[in-house]
């Protein structure tokens, strides 16, 4: 069984050890790290002195998904444009070891309950590249959908351009 806590910079090593290529590096959100490997001195840097990029003060919210075993899972959380309805989820990894088994659904689905019950948002999105079809069908089996917002597309750290396709869930069609 799954649960979620605050990310700890004791964290930072396992998330980089879970990032085990560059095309992994690149599906995550790599580039916004810089570059390829990522170390735990990179993510705790990003997160601990630059608020995850987040402008806002209080607006980064890394969370660790851990069972009894230990970290099993990561993302961030942060409101969009300062409107605490919405939350944007990111930066989302499961340990590579355990890819395919039903983690990362099953930390999407507590992020989106604590998202809503908890925080009391209205409206939940997330951003997948369009390559990355095993993180998208996860994404979409806990409710997600395409939403109405402008796709972008990023350039990798290997100068690849990828196609965001964005997604939301509202608190409305969330479903426990």
């Amino acid at each position: 069984m799954l649960r979620l806590r605050p990310y700890k910079p004791c964290d930072a090593e396992k998330i980089a050890s879970w990032i085990t290529d560059r095309r992994t590096f690149n599906l995550w959100g790599g580039a916004l790290f810089g570059a390829f490997p990522l170390t735990a001195e990179v993510v705790n840097d990003k997160y601990l002195n630059h608020n995850g990029d987040c402008v806002e003060e209080d607006n980064f919210y890394p969370m660790t998904a851990f069972d009894e075993e230990g970290a099993v899972g990561h993302f961030i959380m942060r409101y969009i444009k300062g409107d605490n309805k919405i939350l944007r989820l990111g930066w989302v990894v499961v340990d590579a070891s355990r890819r395919g088994k039903g983690y990362g659904r099953q930390m999407i689905e507590l992020a989106l309950k604590y998202s809503f019950e908890i925080l009391k948002v209205d409206t939940v999105t997330i951003g997948v590249f369009e390559v990355n079809t095993s993180a998208y069908k996860c994404y979409q089996s806990v409710g997600f959908r395409k939403s109405t917002i402008n796709e972008d597309v990023i350039r990798n750290i290997d100068g690849e351009e990828l196609k965001v396709l964005e997604l939301e869930i509202s608190k409305e069609e969330w479903r426990e």
